[in-house]
């Protein structure tokens, strides 16, 4: 996974193979029409959770939110809300916020731009939400301008900490350093409410809130 869209790619200096924990500062201002962060003064922080739903997983991450009686943001799969019905409409009565993550969880880099934007559209019909995370944070500069014509009031919402769940070589408990370490007031942190992801997610989510609930911080939403 990357954190970064592909547009000039020779300008930036990250290795196709890797991941950034915190975004930097330069690729915000080279995309300032992505969302990376929330500016503001409270100690607010953005939990989001991308890939599902699916059994097992979701119900685990709304269980522990619900501890904490946090609210998050789901970036779901349409294929998954397809698939999982019952798993989404647990999602939305606990009352978190839905994104969109494409139909078929499209890699925006490999995908010619029509069928990218078909496929945003299939998934867009089931979620009716102006909340857009790309795959793997891989969107070509067109997409961004074909998904914002077919729906005006879309946000793409992107991070400032990603968790680095999804990354099987990571030990939980690097992840877990990790997310703490970098997060800050107006973070917008990503989790992944996947199978590849449990074993890092079960270990991080619940000591993780339990660290930040300590600390003060609230849990926001995207609107």
């Amino acid at each position: 996974m990357l954190i970064f869209v592909n547009c000039n790619i020779k300008h930036l200096t990250f290795i196709l193979n890797m991941y950034l924990v915190k975004t930097p500062r330069l690729l915000k201002k080279l995309y300032p029409e992505l969302i990376w962060n929330i500016n503001q003064p409270n100690r607010c922080i953005y939990l989001t959770f991308d890939d599902g739903p699916i059994p097992i997983v979701t119900p685990f991450v709304l269980n522990i939110l619900k501890q904490y009686n946090a609210k998050a943001t789901f970036f779901c799969i349409g294929d998954n809300v397809s698939k999982h019905p019952d798993v989404f409409k647990q999602v939305i009565d606990d009352g978190h916020t839905i994104g969109n993550h494409t139909y078929n969880h499209l890699k925006g880099w490999k995908t010619d731009n029509k069928t990218y934007l078909e496929n945003f559209l299939l998934a867009d019909k089931q979620l009716n939400t102006p909340l857009f995370r790309p795959p793997y944070g891989r969107i070509k500069k067109q997409q961004i301008k074909d998904l914002k014509t077919a729906r005006p009031d879309l946000k793409i919402i992107m991070w400032d900490v990603l968790s680095g769940d999804f990354d099987i070589n990571l030990k939980p408990e690097a992840c877990l350093k990790n997310v703490l370490k970098h997060t800050q007031p107006g973070s917008i942190i990503v989790f992944h409410d996947s199978l590849k992801a449990f074993d890092r997610l079960e270990y991080v989510l619940p000591r993780a809130m339990e660290v930040w609930s300590k600390e003060g911080y609230e849990f926001g939403v995207m609107s």
